[in-house]
């Protein structure tokens, strides 16, 4: 007999994973997948050594479950205006210009980063007081004000509650850093596909094919009324299609091969970045060896599904049900399907076309047959019921004939635990035995994913190079 595997589990509600709409967040993604390829380099621990870490109590309130093989990074680029961010104008303390969950799945090898718009009102929670800052009571208001009152730790709060996401880490970065990097690694070539002034991001640019230094970079990302309609929302799409090119120019051979400008890179990268004290470098490696595996068409980009808020045409508002689905599958670990997988699917066996029996070997009575009407209705062709005779795991487990691998996954996808084992002589396609750890079917349909594709439905978009206007 073959040995056991764990089985895929699906969910019936969306799927997750992409890199977001936030300029900050490939480039720290970016930055610790270098790290993990330069582990033959001994200086590159004294650069990560520069990176600000604070302490975030998150035993404090009661958090959402999370996930084995899945890592939730809360990616903030910081609108704070002192040192070297005075530059950019005044604002009255700290809030997140960009915020965005990045959500880093090691089993599918994808990525999903999902911003979260700045204009997004949400029911925020309340947050005490602490050293700087003044703490505040529940009320209803925009998404990234719970940092200016709370620090860190309320905007870790208000994004967990909001979303029901259970957020692993959290990277925070300034202005003046984003600039840096993009300096480090020679300027990222876009297309504008027309000029550009936009006196309030300091920047003026001619339209067609060119190479954005870092200030200029920092402003075509922060831009927001002197492209496109005016709205966050806009701002956002332009942002996603930076950090596509951004990545694409990171990972280019170019850089890469140059010792110089990867030491410069990171150093920019750690310079200006504050991390909690758990994402330690052990565990950066760790998300970096994951990222190296990431194809770009696995990255994604959406923003969160939202709406017009009935009371203020200026502000946005989660477009339910949508944002919850997207949510639960990002913290279920499920996959965003992307148009391409659709064929993928299709082919999928069809289950009427798949025997099987049912046996029981846990002490429920009649389960067995409660699991075949189930199974029935989903179309299997279940040609028996009873108790094992033969194999008696304590797991629930699929066993399958060779060459019916395809059909084990299928019905162990559907249930909400069950291992796989290959068993030759069984005399029909699977056998399907009970154990005592049987928790009932899954809220999915069986599929590894949940059929909604990030791009053609939630209107996302990928890290993979797009024929531009230019």
């Amino acid at each position: 007999m073959a040995g056991k595997r764990s089985a895929p589990r699906p969910s019936g509600a969306l799927s997750a994973m992409r890199m977001s709409a936030g300029q900050w967040t490939a480039c720290v993604a970016t930055a610790l997948a270098i790290i993990a390829s330069l582990g033959g380099y001994g200086w590159y621990q004294g650069i990560v050594g520069n990176i600000t870490t604070t302490q975030v109590d998150t035993d404090a309130w009661d958090r959402p479950t999370s996930v084995e093989g899945v890592m939730n990074l809360l990616i903030i680029g910081s609108d704070v205006r002192s040192g070297e961010n005075a530059d950019y104008g005044e604002a009255e303390g700290e809030r997140p210009d960009t915020m965005l969950i990045a959500s880093i799945n090691v089993d599918n090898g994808a990525a999903t980063l999902v911003n979260q718009a700045r204009d997004l009102v949400v029911d925020l929670p309340g947050c005490e007081a602490v050293e700087g800052y003044e703490g505040m009571n529940p009320h209803s208001g925009m998404i990234n004000s719970a940092m200016t009152f709370g620090g860190i730790g309320c905007q870790w709060l208000a994004v967990e509650q909001v979303t029901g996401v259970h957020l692993d880490h959290f990277v925070m970065m300034d202005f003046a850093g984003f600039r840096d990097m993009v300096d480090a690694i020679g300027g990222v070539e876009m297309c504008i596909p027309e000029p550009v002034d936009d006196p309030k991001a300091h920047l003026k640019l001619d339209a067609g094919l060119q190479t954005l230094d870092g200030e200029e970079s920092l402003g075509y990302v922060r831009s927001r009324y002197g492209q496109g309609d005016g709205s966050d929302l806009s701002r956002i799409d332009r942002q996603q299609e930076f950090m596509g090119a951004m990545l694409r120019q990171v990972l280019s051979s170019e850089v890469m091969t140059s010792p110089m400008t990867i030491t410069g890179f990171l150093r920019a990268v750690t310079d200006s970045v504050t991390t909690d004290e758990e994402l330690t470098v052990e565990t950066m490696t760790d998300i970096a060896i994951s990222m190296r595996e990431v194809d770009l068409g696995r990255i994604q980009f959406v923003t969160v599904p939202n709406g017009q808020h009935p009371d203020d045409t200026n502000r946005l508002i989660m477009r339910q049900p949508d944002a919850a689905e997207l949510f639960e599958a990002i913290n279920s670990g499920t996959y965003l399907e992307d148009e391409e997988k659709e064929e993928s699917v299709e082919e999928a066996p069809d289950p009427a076309e798949i025997s099987l029996v049912v046996l029981n070997n846990t002490t429920v009575e009649g389960l067995a047959s409660e699991v075949e009407a189930v199974l029935l209705g989903e179309g299997y062709d279940v040609t028996g019921t009873g108790n094992p005779v033969a194999r008696f795991p304590e797991a629930t487990t699929v066993y399958y004939a060779p060459g019916q691998e395809a059909a084990a996954d299928l019905l162990a996808g559907s249930l909400e635990n069950a291992q796989t084992a290959e068993e030759a002589g069984l005399s029909q396609d699977l056998e399907l035995v009970i154990g005592q750890d049987w928790a009932g079917f899954a809220g999915g349909d069986g599929s590894s994913g949940s059929g909604v594709s990030i791009t053609e439905d939630l209107g996302g978009t990928t890290a993979e190079k797009k024929e531009s206007a230019c």
